[in-house]
This record gives structure tokens, C-alpha cells and sequence, in this order.
């Protein structure tokens, strides 16, 4: 390969990153996952052993864990749609491109001065598509901002929602996944609301 890629060489590389950075998203929302069965398994048996802070230290790992992975949820999506944007508006400036070029040979062959106003217009809206495809950008960097912003406080769960929940877990052979998150999400709710 030379010093110099080509533009589609580029373009290859550019989707090369995108795919492998949700890659990587899936991954972590998947090992999320993993690390909210580990807290629930250790609730449950903290729970048995009667150890009532590491009981509320597992829990609060599970909601922790479990904010984290609606954050990385909602970066995925993010991240995603703004993809989907950017590749949208290469085939706008590439169309554009294409058009202001025919124009260009039209102006040639006609001599008509009003053809060099179309070619100024798709120049300037080809500046308004890379316009947007930087605020873009830097929409998604204060998303990240703002999701990193909104955790929760586990500190203001009471003993009695912990003890109630941990002795459902406990007393279960089968975890149900729904009831449970059903359950924290209640809790995550009184979170929210308290902070």
C-alpha cells in the first residue's frame, strides 16, 4: 500500500471502525450482562450467609452495572444512528459532487452564464453537508458528557427494599430475570427521583 490511500481505500477504513466500534459495544453491553448475574449469584449468597453489607454492596454493583450498560445502550444507538447520518451525507455530497460536475460540463458546452449560479449552489450546499456532519460530531462528544452525568445514588435505598428483594433471590431455585429487573427498576426509579 502507498503513502497515499486512495478515497475509497478511505471509505473502506472509515467502515472497517464503525463496525468494529459496535463490535466492541455489543461486547461490553454482553459482559454487563455477565456482571449483573455475578452480583445477583453473590446477593443471594451473602444473603444465606446472613452478611447484610456485602448483601447491599452486591446491590448496588448490580445497579451500578446496570446504569452503566443503559449508558453503553444508549452510545450504541447514538453512535449508530450518527453512522447511518454521515453515510447519508457522503451520498448527498458525492451526488452533489456528480451534479455540480455535469453542470460544469454543461456550462462548457452551452456557455450559459446561469449554469455558473447552479454550480455556486451545489458548492454551498455541499459546505452545508460537511457543516452538518461536524455538529454532528459534536453532538455525540456532549452526549457522551451528558450520559456520563446521569448516575444514580444507591445510597439512598433502605435496608428493607434490600432485605426484601435479596430474600425474593434467595428463596428462588430459578432466577426470574424479568421479576428482577422489575424489581430494580423500581428501586433505580426511587433513585432517580430522590437525586
Amino acid at each position: 500500500m502507498g503513502l497515499f490511500k486512495s478515497k475509497e481505500e478511505k471509505q473502506i477504513e472509515a467502515k472497517m471502525k464503525v463496525k468494529q466500534t459496535i463490535n466492541k459495544f455489543n461486547k461490553q453491553i454482553a459482559k454487563f450482562d455477565e456482571q449483573k448475574k455475578v452480583y445477583l449469584d453473590a446477593a443471594k449468597r451473602a444473603k444465606k450467609l446472613g452478611l447484610g453489607d456485602e448483601v447491599r454492596l452486591a446491590i448496588t454493583g448490580y445497579l451500578l452495572t446496570s446504569n452503566q450498560q443503559k449508558r453503553a445502550q444508549k452510545m450504541l444507538l447514538n453512535f449508530e444512528i450518527a453512522a447511518q447520518m454521515k453515510d447519508m451525507e457522503v451520498m448527498n455530497a458525492e451526488f452533489l459532487k456528480s451534479l455540480g460536475d455535469v453542470s460544469k460540463d454543461m456550462i462548457k458546452l452551452t456557455n450559459n452564464k446561469d449554469f455558473a449560479k447552479v454550480q455556486a449552489q451545489f458548492e454551498k450546499a455541499m459546505a452545508l453537508s460537511q457543516t452538518r456532519a461536524e455538529q454532528m460530531d459534536m453532538y455525540l462528544e456532549s452526549s457522551q458528557t451528558e450520559f456520563a452525568a446521569q448516575t444514580g445514588d444507591a445510597s439512598s435505598i433502605s435496608d428493607d427494599e434490600i432485605d426484601s428483594l435479596v430474600t425474593e433471590l434467595a428463596s428462588q431455585d430459578e432466577i426470574n430475570e424479568s421479576t428482577i429487573d422489575a424489581q430494580l427498576e423500581k428501586i433505580h426509579q426511587k433513585l432517580t427521583q430522590t437525586s
